[in-house]
């Protein structure tokens, strides 16, 4: 695949979207490949970096049989000549790491993560207990869910285990302020939190870009929830609390997000996911004006129907906001109703 060496001209606004699965040289020497997922968010975008004799990955998309086949195809014909050498997983949700395992094994490449993001993969990708399912029951009652969809998502068990291929034993790890050589360029290691507990982002100063994965995305907030497996744990505090390190980043930086499509424009879109999550608060804080349960603060925070996949979403989400206040001071628990957790005022 030949690459222009002409530098571009970064639009001062988000590019259009391209098609599934035919990479688009988006600067020098750096690809970005758009795969579909089936979501409502429908569709993960990847970067493939020109290392000379071969190709660094930057996520992988979802492990099922629609990438695989674009794969397939990418493998036997655009990477033929000059192979994919390493892929670089930038968190451990499935349309990143999805299909590392697969690509690992068929290409016979490393997988480079950050510690946290191989071991979450890992455990989920390879937990068949019952307790998984459990542990989600335990928090769908706790939030006050109706009964027949508390029993409809217990039913689906570890979707996690369905949507990736399991991801190498053998890992070599990236932490925040490494520097990794890749495109011809040096590239440091800046930690998002909140959305994942340790996802890798990469800044380059030579080139005055931004690889963001999901910790900055031009057009919507990326999801920053609490699971079943940490039912007390304060993303949005992990969160807020990693943004400030992007406002250090060039303003004119160009942003390479893992959803949407690039962007430039970097410290008003911080600024403006800040205000996102202090309006959210100040919904959250009304909710429960009189003790609430997390199902009945859903509705002050989305204003949509969801299908049981979304439904997760929202449900997490809210209980972020929800235990952000509790850490603060500013929400208590007040009480129980069948199970579920009412918050209120203290």
């Amino acid at each position: 695949m030949k690459l222009s060496s002409e530098q571009p001209v970064f639009p001062s606004t988000p590019m259009q979207p391209i098609e599934f699965g035919r990479p688009v040289e988006v600067a020098p020497g750096i690809l970005w490949l758009r795969l579909p997922l089936p979501y409502a968010l429908d569709h993960v975008n990847v970067w493939l970096l020109d290392d000379g004799d071969g190709w660094t990955l930057i996520d992988t998309g979802i492990g099922d049989e629609r990438c695989r086949t674009i794969w397939e195809r990418l493998l036997t014909a655009d990477f033929a000549d000059r192979p994919i050498r390493r892929i670089v997983a930038t968190h451990f949700h499935p349309d990143h790491i999805g299909l590392a395992g697969w690509l690992a094994e068929r290409l016979d490449a490393p997988l480079l993560t950050s510690r946290t993001e191989w071991l979450s993969a890992r455990l989920l990708a390879l937990d068949s207990t019952s307790g998984y399912a459990e542990a989600g029951r335990s928090y769908d009652i706790a939030a006050g869910l109706d009964a027949d969809v508390i029993e409809q998502r217990f039913a689906t068990g570890n979707r996690y285990r369905t949507s990736v291929s399991v991801p190498p034993a053998a890992f070599s790890p990236l932490a925040a302020g490494d520097a990794i050589e890749m495109g011809g360029s040096t590239w440091r290691v800046l930690i998002g939190e909140g959305h994942s507990p340790e996802m890798l982002t990469f800044f380059s100063a030579e080139r005055n870009l931004l690889i963001a994965a999901d910790q900055v995305l031009p057009r919507i907030s990326p999801v920053v929830a609490v699971w079943p497996t940490t039912p007390a744990a304060d993303p949005l505090r992990e969160f807020l609390g990693a943004l400030p390190q992007y406002l250090e980043l060039p303003e004119d930086c160009f942003v390479l997000p893992s959803h949407d499509a690039p962007f430039q424009s970097l410290h008003e879109r911080v600024r403006s996911l800040v205000r996102h999550h202090e309006e959210r608060l100040e919904l959250t804080l009304r909710a429960c004006a009189e003790p609430a349960t997390v199902a009945r603060i859903i509705p002050a925070l989305f204003r949509r129907k969801f299908d049981a996949h979304q439904l997760g979403f929202a449900l997490g989400e809210t209980l972020a906001h929800v235990n952000y206040l509790l850490h603060q001071g500013r929400l208590a628990t007040v009480g129980n109703e069948g199970g579920a957790t009412l918050y209120g005022r203290p």
